[in-house]
């Protein structure tokens, strides 16, 4: 089965991109999205959750800056200037991963007192609801669309690449 580039990604290098791009920021947006939940109903503005919330927001927000410069410098420029997308599944996946930290570095702005500065907290609360919100359908329709078999729409992988390396025989000089 072909692989999309976001699926590859994870896939490679492992455990450790895997860690990078899926389990660091899902665990610190997961945080953020519970403790979110949890200010919601109870409206308690200052505490340890609170703090959790606060820290979680910035501290993924940030990683997510980083995450989206090392993509775009190292994997979308040079995939879109060779014409590499393996379809528009794949272009999907990656752009709806990198759209999907937007929300979440909003949300490490407004933190910082950068935007959102004339909201009280519950106005601010409402704008973390909604940033995890975006963040939360754009990583999932990346999830989706990144497991997706891009010969779907026509992808056909060239001889001399190897798409699943783990299963591919080894190659004794015949």
């Amino acid at each position: 089965m072909n692989m999309t580039h976001y699926m590859q990604l994870l896939a490679d290098n492992q455990p450790w991109n895997l860690m990078i791009f899926m389990a660091i920021p899902i665990v610190l947006a997961e945080t953020l999205a519970i403790t979110e939940l949890y200010i919601l109903f109870t409206r308690k503005f200052q505490g340890p959750i609170w703090n959790l919330n606060r820290f979680s927001g910035t501290a993924v927000g940030l990683y997510f800056i980083g995450i989206i410069v090392y993509l775009m410098t190292t994997a979308v420029i040079p995939i879109t200037k060779s014409g590499e997308w393996r379809t528009l599944i794949d272009v999907v996946a990656v752009a709806s991963y990198l759209i999907g930290g937007l929300p979440l570095i909003w949300i490490a702005l407004q933190e910082f007192g950068l935007v959102n500065k004339q909201l009280n907290p519950e106005g601010k609360l409402k704008i973390h609801a909604i940033c995890v919100a975006l963040f939360l359908v754009f990583g999932h329709i990346a999830m989706i669309s990144g497991m997706l078999d891009p010969s779907l729409l026509g992808y056909q992988s060239s001889p001399h690449q190897m798409t699943t390396p783990a299963v591919m025989p080894a190659d004794h000089g015949h």
